[in-house]
């Protein structure tokens, strides 16, 4: 399916319930008080059981420069969710991804950025593998690492300051096996 220029800035609304209740430009979307939107995020882990960690971009207008989990985006209007996924590993990562699932369907978080600006979002999460090296872009993410989960529970939970907030919270609620 071709997605047009006007889709490609789009995010989709939703409520309480996660039903779809429109569309908003993604420029304009992100405030000092957002709407709840549809966004996911996705852990990759590697051959050796290692997860994807990425440092975001100091370009980024949100938690720049903090460590997260591989890689987070928002699904276009009449995208399929799969495909959105992958289309925001390839975006950002470079990385053609194997075995996606989703983990945690209901996740949802709201948190406040220094800045003030606010993130609210109905995020399902997913789990993926690849056999690849990341590519990164360098718009999106500065630098990233292959660690053991343990490690990064750890260091969540003992300097969640360093992390973005739903990558914290998502960790809490899939436990060491998920992600």
């Amino acid at each position: 399916m071709s997605l047009s220029t006007l889709q490609h800035d789009s995010v989709i609304l939703v409520d309480d319930a996660g039903r779809q209740i429109g569309t908003a430009q993604k420029n304009t979307v992100h405030t000092l008080d957002t709407p709840l939107h549809l966004a996911f995020s996705c852990y990759v882990f590697n051959s050796h059981g290692q997860v994807l960690i990425t440092r975001r971009s100091l370009a980024k207008t949100t938690w720049p420069g903090v460590w997260t989990n591989s890689f987070c985006g928002h699904p276009l209007p009449g995208e399929d969710p799969d495909d959105a996924v992958r289309r925001r590993a390839q975006l950002e990562l470079g990385l053609d991804l194997d075995q996606l699932k989703v983990v945690a369907p209901q996740f949802r978080y709201r948190a406040t950025d220094a800045s003030g600006i606010v993130e609210n979002e109905l995020c399902p999460v997913y789990r993926a593998t690849t056999t690849a090296e990341p590519r990164v872009n360098p718009d999106e993410v500065m630098e990233f690492a292959w660690t053991d989960t343990s490690a990064l529970h750890r260091a969540a939970r003992d300097a969640p300051w360093a992390f973005s907030p739903w990558m914290v919270l998502q960790l809490r609620e899939l436990g060491a096996h998920d992600a």
